[in-house]
């Protein structure tokens, strides 16, 4: 429900958009959401129908509004750093190391914040996210694993409630999501990784749940540490297998020897 004092010396059509926008902000309403029907919505925020369209209009305009054939739904803006500008930089080793480099520091914040200030919703959220980890190790399901394991640093970044943490870290899921960096998949093939993974994530929950602060801090950086290792050991044995696929064959380049077919 809307507040019922709104800015002094705006119309209710900008007190509308006001709110709508501070719910965006807040990442109560996620990129790609579906508004409810207009009625509906109305009603919700406590306004005509024509104040809203026109609060909506000021939200279009802003670009944080977007009609779909399913409806207004929020703009997809920020929601996935997907561009080819990012699939270009991806392309370069380094960025992996400087990736996660970036990640060390802000996953350790928002573990230290979220332990500090996760309320009762943000627990149930993390404990849902751990539950579907844990079914997923014990099921064998790699891919929802992952999924899981994505599902909950972002659940750690919400209950930070630091909000540019959690904008930027939304963004980044989408690169976690389609292994644009990380090839996440590969990690999770690995039944010693899997195990030392949901070990690490159940450290960080855990923590998170008790409310200690350096304990979430040190578990959230420690994680991250341990996945550029194993990152790079995978990276280091696929380099080496590949050297060994082209010995094999002298790499395609030699006349075959006498008997060779």
């Amino acid at each position: 429900m809307m507040e019922q004092d709104p800015i002094k010396g705006a119309s209710v059509a900008e007190s509308t958009a006001r709110h709508l926008k501070d719910l965006i902000a807040e990442g109560t309403l996620s990129p790609g959401d579906l508004l409810a029907p207009e009625r509906d919505l109305a009603q919700q925020l406590n306004v005509s129908r024509p104040t809203l369209r026109q609060g909506i209009k000021i939200l279009e305009d802003d670009g944080l509004i977007v009609s779909t054939p399913a409806g207004r739904s929020v703009a997809p803006l920020g929601r996935e750093i997907l561009d080819p500008l990012i699939a270009l930089i991806a392309s370069h080793a380094e960025v992996v190391d400087d990736y996660l480099e970036f990640r060390a520091t802000t996953e350790r914040m928002a573990a230290r914040l979220a332990a500090l200030r996760a309320n009762a919703v943000d627990r149930d959220r993390l404990t849902a996210c751990m539950e579907r980890i844990d079914r997923a190790h014990e099921e064998g399901i790699h891919r929802e694993e992952a999924e899981a394991d994505v599902d909950l640093h972002i659940a750690v970044y919400e209950a930070s409630h630091n909000l540019v943490v959690l904008h930027t870290m939304r963004a980044l899921s989408g690169m976690l999501r389609q292994g644009v960096i990380e090839n996440r998949e590969t990690l999770f093939e690995r039944p010693e990784t899997r195990d030392q993974l949901r070990a690490q994530h159940r450290e960080i929950y855990e923590s998170v749940m008790a409310g200690d602060a350096d304990r979430a801090a040190e578990a959230a950086e420690a994680h991250i540490h341990y996945t550029h290792r194993a990152l790079n050991e995978v990276k280091a044995a696929q380099a080496r297998l590949q050297v060994s696929l082209r010995r094999l064959n002298h790499g395609g380049l030699t006349a075959r020897h006498k008997g060779e077919r």
